[in-house]
């Protein structure tokens, strides 16, 4: 068994920090969380459903780990932290930094599910295949939520410069 929960480390890690990553905007934070996502599926290894796919499986140990820990340190400003340089420029109204932090405190401030799925697509770059798998919903219903997030930032947006 261990060899195999090698071989699952080695094939899912980078896409679990990755994951991480696109959640908590920081990379210390992420690896951490990490590491914590494979001892608990290690631990709960015999728990695993084959029927559905270890890298789902291994996302909602991911996202349970970061919640739990959101939570448990709700006042923590790394948590928080700005997004890297380096994610994508998904939106053209970000210009300089003013406009940036605004579309952050937005997304921040979205309701669930539409909070998470665009933080997925966008920073996360997983397709809305793996986001559908991750809430247990289709693809389609991926796009229509990720869909929505943007038309809510941008309205969000539209009204703050009013």
């Amino acid at each position: 068994m261990t060899s195999d929960f090698e071989e699952i480390y080695a094939k899912y890690y980078s896409s679990i920090y990755r994951y991480l990553l696109s959640i908590t905007k920081n990379s210390n934070l992420a690896e951490e969380i990490t590491q914590e996502t494979f001892y608990k599926a290690l631990k709960n290894i015999k728990k695993y459903n084959p029927k559905y796919e270890m890298f789902t499986w291994l996302c909602n140990i991911a996202k349970n780990t970061y919640f739990s820990l959101y939570k448990k340190n709700k006042k923590n400003t790394e948590l928080e932290s700005e997004v890297p340089d380096t994610a994508k420029d998904i939106i053209n109204r970000i210009i300089d930094s003013e406009t940036n932090e605004e579309i952050l405190k937005i997304i921040h401030e979205l309701e669930e599910p539409y909070k998470e799925v665009f933080t997925l697509r966008i920073y996360g770059d997983l397709s809305f295949k793996q986001i559908g798998n991750i809430f247990n919903k289709t693809e389609s219903w991926a796009r229509v939520t990720f869909y929505r997030s943007k038309i809510k930032i941008k309205e969000r947006l539209d009204e703050k410069e009013l």
